[in-house]
């Protein structure tokens, strides 16, 4: 049975490259079958993509890259094998993958994060055979997105367009460097929008296409048919690492915003509401009187946050962020996350069945992670079954350091037990229990053993969660 797997389309482009394969062909524009038909019939030309090729493909730019990387051997560490084995070192890599030219003034190529990982050495071919040296002036592993720059002498751009028109339908043309072969060219449609999933730990509002994208062809262009940048091509859905018809671009929108940055301050800065949200499934919408699912549910408000400044509540639900829909958690994390400390954002959100707005000024994401020091520790499995399997810090209350929130620590919740299988997981520490705060085991007692259904707010990972016990 074959396994469904997510690829960036720049990995297996190292085993072709470790594999010796040095073609090159010239530029070849694909459209199925009509590549056979002659090119005017009774007098009248036949629509052709190639005016369009013509234009911009000498703006897309192949990367090679040398680097190493960090091997891990365990064997090294055992007093015996110690004397076979090699220790842990670092070992040579070669890759490559595609970029496009967005700036020729200063010499500036938009390409992926992925492709640059780990580089020491990086140089770009033009459509001209020159190779030139590149420089990295940032890149930025949330959104995959990285900017080099290279000589601007006798460079070309293509233009940037605009990603928040597109539409379903919309054809596309995806330009790069598969497989090695040089500015393949190859076109579809835009099969779908806002595709998430693909990266979780980054920022995520894929479009995706059905042009065919193939290893190789990472940080290369899909381009309207306007010539426009519209797209940065990232990574495939395949079976066996080849183009099945199902590829992701990052829209050109978000890499211009990362872009603007890392040229600015080598590094992206992310704005923070400070609030942890969860999806609105709909028993949540059910346990708190919700019309429907959509929006982001406010499960923490940071202390000191921008969200506590402005007045955003635990149980409000974000529904908008400056007049644009919000549908889930993770267009809410896409649209604070890609604005700047500092920014002035106004927020709409339902707080008891109210919709409402208000201003707040973003702070600065900050890395951080949740610190706590238990001794003693106790069950709730005696109030309610569904916390069998868990025990909880009986100590003060721990602070999380991401969102100043005090709680009541899983000091462990064991595998498979009831407490597991619900959604509780060790490290967790819980904030709320049906919406009223929580500091201590024995104040979690006291609404356990009254309630008729048990919801709890959770700090994790630096992300808040909802999980529905009873």
């Amino acid at each position: 049975m074959n396994t469904v797997a997510f690829f960036n389309t720049h990995s297996l482009g190292r085993f072709i490259a470790s594999a010796g394969l040095g073609l090159c062909l010239a530029l070849v524009a694909t459209q199925g079958l009509t590549q056979t038909l002659p090119q005017i019939v009774e007098d009248q030309e036949l629509p052709s993509l190639a005016p369009i090729i013509d234009r911009v493909a000498p703006a897309v730019v192949n990367i090679s890259v040398r680097g190493s990387v960090e091997t891990n051997n365990q064997l090294s560490q055992d007093p015996f094998f110690r004397r076979f084995v090699p220790p842990d070192a670092r070992r040579e890599v070669q890759s490559a993958g595609s970029g496009v030219i967005v700036d020729a003034e200063n010499g500036y190529i938009l390409t992926n994060h992925h492709v640059i990982d780990n580089a020491d050495e990086i140089s770009v071919s033009l459509m001209d055979d020159r190779t030139l040296d590149a420089v990295v002036v940032g890149s930025d592993a949330g959104s995959d997105i990285a900017v080099l720059q290279v000589d601007p002498d006798g460079l070309l751009e293509m233009p940037l367009g605009n990603s928040d028109g597109l539409r379903v339908g919309d054809f596309v043309v995806a330009i790069g460097n598969p497989f090695r072969l040089r500015h393949t060219v190859t076109s579809g449609i835009v099969s779908g929008l806002g595709r998430t999933g693909i990266n979780p730990e980054g920022y995520e509002d894929f479009i995706q296409t059905d042009a065919s994208i193939n290893p190789g062809n990472s940080g290369g262009a899909l381009v309207n048919l306007r010539g426009e940048l519209i797209g940065v091509n990232s990574a495939i859905f395949s079976r066996s690492g080849g183009n099945i018809g199902i590829g992701f671009a990052i829209p050109v929108n978000m890499a211009r915003t990362v872009m603007d940055q890392l040229i600015d301050f080598g590094a992206v800065r992310r704005g923070l509401l400070g609030v942890s949200i969860a999806m609105v499934t709909s028993d949540i919408a059910d346990s708190y009187d919700l019309e429907n699912t959509s929006g982001a549910l406010v499960t923490i408000v940071g202390s000191n946050s921008a969200a506590e400044t402005a007045g955003l509540q635990i149980g409000d639900v974000i529904t908008s962020v400056n007049n644009q829909s919000i549908e889930n958690p993770s267009a809410l994390r896409n649209a604070i996350g890609l604005m700047r400390p500092g920014d002035e954002v106004t927020v709409g959100y339902v707080r008891e069945g109210d919709l409402q707005t208000v201003t707040a000024i973003l702070g600065e994401l900050q890395s951080a992670s949740i610190q706590e020091e238990p001794v003693e520790a106790e069950s709730l499995a005696e109030v309610d079954p569904v916390f069998e399997g868990a025990v909880f810090d009986t100590n003060s209350p721990t602070r999380s350091s991401f969102n100043g929130v005090l709680g009541v620590v899983a000091t462990l919740v064991e595998p498979e037990s009831p407490s597991f299988l619900r959604g509780l997981r060790t490290g967790d520490v819980i904030t709320h229990i049906n919406r009223q705060r929580v500091q201590s085991v024995n104040a979690a007692r006291e609404i356990i053993e009254d309630a008729r259904s048990v919801i709890l707010q959770v700090s994790r990972d630096n992300r808040g969660v909802l999980i529905l016990m009873r």
